[in-house]
């Protein structure tokens, strides 16, 4: 919990008018509450003991300055804590969004997307209740302790002393209730996330269920997930359930004390009626926030283990890191000098060494864990070699800014991902939108034949995933995309295998035509890719074993005949 404050409370120190305000509306608060008991002593010594007149007249007026000089504290302390609140936990989330996007790709491959996505939400939800809610309830209850505490021992430290000396054994039970709640947030937590991953997974594969009829088997694993989320949830609901009853039966000990002792001072004339009552009512009153206060610690048990999830994203740190030199001239030649990477230990690429120039057509071949994926991972620098050295224009392409390399480079994928925007935003991703180059793009990826045809054109919004076109019209939008940036190296991995004969061989055409200005890496799928490459790349078990044009790899090279036959 201490620590928890300390990572918290300096967030505030952006917001010092707001939490000055907020703090000024916590004093009125504790001043009203304090005022309120105040007026017990009064009401009952003065108007019905006394009988004074003049009091009872101006009673009423006192009692409603006091309730409004409260109410309006708590509505300023509860304004500008939840915007002070809101405001931080916006911009946690801005930040572990953006610290998650510098992750390595390994990291999204090793944890499911599920996962990050429980601890960007729910994770962030509950850690919002410890700056909007908890940290200003805590410092608001403890001024009212302490305003009522003072008044309780000023009115009759004699009895004072006896509530004061009860309440501090609750901590005993508290804080083992609290280990308990910390223990079942954790594990609750983390159910969550299974079961975001699983209605995750189901959401993401549901053309595979429904071709299999397998509602039934997922919608039973889905329910395992969510009984144990359930189940954790009861666990916490349990343990927090406790702590009023704890709270209860020590308070009432202490009040049942603080009767005996104040009704013998009373008996006794030690104490008039409207001081014990005033004490009594303040007694009562600050049983209250002592209540909430222990609950509040109970809850932010919560919030530490959400915290500690979310610091583990944000103490991840990138292995693949920018360089300092910025990559401005265009590539004229890009060198693997004796390339090895391994994943985990295991070798995915052995001892690659090739020189690929501007203007060169260059295809991979191989089956399926070759190393095909590994080499162009590598060029598009998710990973970085395991040894030897990758070479842009004769440096070490470690040494240039990501940006100006991926500037650089566009990568086209079989799996292609379209963003719920525009065409012409989808083209032109993470760039200013130029309509010219937009058109120009997906003119030579051969898409304005259809784009022509829709009402809006290249204006129209595309559903998430792209699921109002075809599967060869997402592709075309892709490789748009690629051709908008101009780039000096064209990655296209399995990219025109959604494409139809007709479309495939547009597109070869045009891309043919830009072939002097960018070096291609062609990841094939189909023979008619890579008949004409300038070199063919044979992988075999991460190795390359062949490598030269089409007619020359027919005539001498073994593994490239039987995979001929396939493609």
């Amino acid at each position: 919990m201490k620590a928890l404050l300390k990572q918290y409370l300096p967030y505030l120190a952006g917001y010092k008018k707001e939490f000055f305000i907020a703090i000024l509306g916590m004093i009125a608060v504790a001043a009203g509450t304090a005022g309120s008991a105040q007026l017990i002593k009064p009401v009952l010594d003065e108007v019905f003991i006394n009988k004074d007149r003049e009091m009872l007249n101006l009673i009423p007026f006192l009692l409603v300055a006091v309730f409004a000089l409260k109410g309006i504290g708590r509505y300023i302390q509860t304004y500008y804590t939840s915007y002070i609140g809101q405001d931080v936990v916006r911009k946690l989330r801005d930040r572990l969004v953006s610290h998650l996007t510098y992750l390595d790709i390994d990291f999204f491959r090793t944890m499911h997307s599920g996962e990050i996505l429980s601890r960007v939400t729910n994770d962030i939800m509950r850690i919002q209740t410890v700056v909007a809610t908890i940290i200003p309830n805590l410092i608001r209850e403890t001024m009212v302790i302490i305003a009522l505490t003072a008044y309780v021992i000023y009115e009759s430290p004699k009895l004072a002393f006896y509530f004061l000396i009860i309440m501090p054994l609750a901590l005993l039970p508290l804080s083992r209730l609290a280990k308990r709640m910390r223990k079942y947030s954790r594990l609750s937590q983390e159910s969550t996330a299974d079961m975001t991953s699983r209605l995750g997974e189901i959401l993401s594969n549901i053309e595979v269920i429904k071709s299999n009829s397998s509602q039934t088997y997922e919608a039973e694993r889905f329910a395992q997930e969510n009984r144990n989320v359930f189940h954790f949830i009861m666990k916490q609901i349990k343990t927090n359930a406790l702590i009023s009853p704890v709270m209860e039966l020590l308070g009432a000990v202490a009040i049942g004390v603080v009767i005996y002792i104040g009704g013998t001072e009373v008996i006794e004339g030690r104490m008039t009626v409207g001081s014990f009552f005033a004490f009594a009512t303040a007694l009562f009153m600050l049983y209250d926030p002592i209540k909430r206060l222990s609950t509040l610690y109970n809850q932010a048990q919560d919030a530490i283990s959400a915290n500690k999830r979310m610091q583990e994203l944000l103490e991840t740190t990138p292995k693949i890191l920018s360089g300092e030199r910025a990559l401005d001239e265009t590539i004229s030649d890009v060198i693997f000098d004796h390339v090895s990477l391994s994943y985990d230990g295991t070798p995915a690429l052995t001892d690659i060494s090739i020189e690929a120039k501007r203007g060169e057509n260059i295809a991979l071949v191989g089956d399926s864990g070759a190393g095909k994926s590994s080499f162009v991972n590598l060029l598009v620098r998710f990973y970085d070699p395991t040894s030897g050295k990758i070479l842009i224009n004769g440096r070490d392409y470690r040494s240039f800014t990501l940006a100006s390399l991926h500037k650089k480079i566009a990568y086209v994928t079989q799996r292609i991902y379209i963003f719920n925007d525009s065409i012409a935003a989808n083209v032109a991703y993470g760039e200013e939108i130029d309509e010219t180059r937009v058109v120009e793009a997906l003119q030579k990826a051969y898409a304005m034949e259809f784009i022509d045809k829709l009402e809006e054109g290249i204006h129209t919004r595309l559903a998430q995933n792209g699921d109002n076109l075809s599967g060869g019209q997402r592709q075309r939008i892709a490789l748009a995309r690629a051709l908008y940036k101009n780039p000096d190296i064209l990655i296209l991995d399995e990219a025109t295998s959604a494409l139809d004969n007709k479309s495939e061989a547009l597109i070869q055409k045009a891309l043919h035509a830009l072939k002097p200005e960018m070096i291609t890496f062609t990841v094939a799928h189909r023979l008619s890719t890579i008949e004409d490459a300038d070199r063919i790349l044979v992988f075999e078990e991460g190795k390359i074993i062949c490598q030269g044009r089409h007619e020359a790899l027919l005539e001498n090279c073994e593994t490239y005949q039987k995979l001929a036959k396939k493609l």
